[in-house]
């Protein structure tokens, strides 16, 4: 019997050790996967997976009595979790954009550009922003006074004969650019209002927009103004997502399958 205990206790001794040493690996394989991260900043499937396998270990593996069935229920069933949805350049771009619901408090014509109008437009900030926008051959100046409009607020400001403008008022265009209409927010839209590409739920998901510099440097309008356009109900989209405030969906009068700038 002495015999028969003594080769248990090797054994439990045995298996023991062998849990230690599979625990030591895996911790060896997450610090590797953070330092990968660290490094070079990316994190594929494959870390993941070694990172959760690390975590199993560790719950069945540690001498803490905290280390419960449950937390262990939980890290197989993470193991086995669906991976999330794959990236969206385009997506990531067009909500670095600070598209603003806007109201035109005044316009009026630019004194040394006989194309252009100037407004003065609330965008929810302290002072109104003076915009300059070329719609003088497309829209008549009586129809610009006091009306909400969709803003393109983190432009770097220009200067256009004279007068810096901060921000682009948004339109839509059919092929030719014979005719233009400017995109309108929807009744009870604030002007201010941060507008976002996307179901309802979006809207909680933006990320803060990109400066007007970042902007500037990575082409982030540029990547994106392609992929606007209006429907054939005439509703502003960025590809298959539609442009939202909270108040629904934003449109232009008129011009369907348009496109957008």
């Amino acid at each position: 019997m002495a015999a028969a205990i003594s080769r248990g206790g090797v054994a439990l001794f045995i298996s023991t050790i062998n849990t230690r040493l599979h625990y030591n690996k895996m911790v060896s394989v997450s610090a590797r996967c953070f330092s990968i991260v660290r490094s070079h900043g990316t994190f594929t499937g494959r870390h993941s997976s070694l990172l959760r396998s690390s975590r199993i270990a560790r719950v069945y593996c540690s001498d803490s009595p905290q280390s419960t069935a449950a937390e262990a229920a939980s890290a197989t069933a993470e193991e086995g979790a669906p991976p999330g949805p794959p990236p969206d350049p385009l997506r990531e771009s067009a909500d670095a954009l600070d598209i603003r619901v806007g109201r035109i408090l005044k316009a009026w014509r630019h004194p040394e550009a006989d194309s252009l109008y100037v407004e003065e437009v609330d965008v929810g900030e302290p002072e109104p922003r003076t915009i300059c926008s070329g719609l003088v051959n497309y829209i008549p100046l009586e129809h610009l006074q006091d009306i909400k409009v969709v803003v393109l607020a983190n432009l770097k400001p220009r200067n256009m004969r004279g007068i810096k403008s901060n921000g682009m008022l948004m339109a839509a265009s059919d092929e030719s650019h014979e005719n233009v209409e400017l995109l309108i927010p929807p009744e009870g839209s604030i002007p201010g209002e941060r507008i976002w590409f996307g179901s309802e739920d979006d809207k909680d998901k933006q990320p803060d927009a990109a400066s007007p510099n970042q902007v500037q440097k990575k082409k982030i309008w540029e990547s994106v103004q392609p992929h606007l356009k209006t429907t054939d109900d005439c509703v502003a989209v960025l590809g298959i997502h539609p442009m939202r405030t909270s108040a629904g969906m934003v449109t232009c009068k008129t011009l369907k399958n348009g496109r957008i700038s």
